[in-house]
């Protein structure tokens, strides 16, 4: 009796622990940027978000978990042939993101190893159209035309592709090699020019100081003879000035003896050999001509005819 209490009590347990996982595995918590794809007896039945969920025992099963970030795929090298026939490698990048669960999990098998596939068919297509060089220099084209490519291509499949890019081109060792012997004549070419350049605005700056130098020069000689020119006429009204003043000091001087004379009570005689001496002192300077009235002349004259009979007596 005892046995067979212990052993319905132990059943018991069995069976309560056995509805209590069974209870915990019906219940799930879907984390953030998760998507749960849920199956009814092997069917697609819908799709959890974020939060707390309840599924049915034995039929719904959790089929998939899907993550809802952006993700990155960095593939290996691809070869690729160009339009002018060089071959290289390309490695490319493509960040996407699942928008659909459902499609994601029931539109292609193996989704990435698909992308990458499609990838390395798109990249063959649009760099056969291209020459080495347009490759080389065309990278934002070439990734805008995958994106749009494999955009395309993998909506059916809950994906959206939201950039690619190339993340390395490798020519071959040959090609690499005449590309730096390019890149190495195209600076040296440069460097000449700017060289060149250097040396012609040198040359210019050079020229132009000497023309300052040449103008500034003459423009000094000019000033220069102007003030010796100024100084030289200077120099002449005040030695005329001089003359003048000294001129008329003396007849200032003459008139004021004549005056004195006058006022003495002198003959016409005496004032005329007074005016005569006038004459002579005048004439002591640098005058070549003087003109002495007729009336002076006369008197002069008669004077010299009366010194010549006072000799003979």
């Amino acid at each position: 009796m005892i046995l067979a209490s212990e052993a319905g009590l132990i059943t018991t347990i069995i069976i309560t622990i056995v509805l209590i996982a069974i209870i915990g595995s019906c219940i799930r918590i879907v984390p953030q940027t998760q998507a749960y794809v849920i199956e009814r007896l092997g069917g697609y039945k819908t799709t959890w978000s974020v939060g707390l969920h309840f599924k049915a025992p034995i039929i719904d099963k959790v089929a998939r978990r899907v993550m809802l970030k952006e993700q990155v795929v960095d593939f290996p090298p691809q070869s690729v042939i160009t339009k002018d026939n060089v071959t290289m490698k390309i490695d490319t990048v493509v960040f996407f993101q699942i928008t659909d669960p459902k499609c994601y999990a029931y539109g292609v098998e193996k989704p990435i190893m698909a992308i990458e596939n499609l990838t390395a068919t798109t990249l063959r297509n649009i760099i056969g159209d291209l020459e080495l060089d347009q490759t080389l220099t065309s990278r934002e084209t070439i990734n805008a035309k995958m994106r749009e490519s494999l955009d395309i291509a993998t909506d059916p499949w809950g994906i959206k592709v939201r950039r690619v890019e190339l993340k390395n081109i490798i020519p071959p060792p040959a090609i690499h090699e005449a590309m730096e012997k390019q890149m190495k004549a195209e600076r040296e070419r440069r460097e000449a020019i700017l060289r060149a350049e250097g040396e012609k605005t040198s040359t210019i700056l050079v020229a132009e100081g000497k023309k300052s130098e040449a103008i500034l020069a003459a423009e000094a000689e000019k000033e220069a003879e102007i003030l010796r020119a100024e100084a030289k006429k200077e120099a002449t009204i005040r030695e005329a000035e001089g003359q003048a003043q000294a001129i008329l000091a003396v007849q200032q001087a003459n008139a004021e003896g004549i005056k004195a004379i006058k006022e003495a009570g002198a003959d016409a005689t005496v004032i005329q050999l007074k005016s005569l001496e006038a004459f002579e002192k005048v004439a002591d300077g640098k005058a070549t001509k003087i003109i002495i009235p007729s009336e002076i002349q006369g008197f002069a004259g008669n004077i010299k005819a009366l010194t010549e009979v006072i000799n003979e007596k």
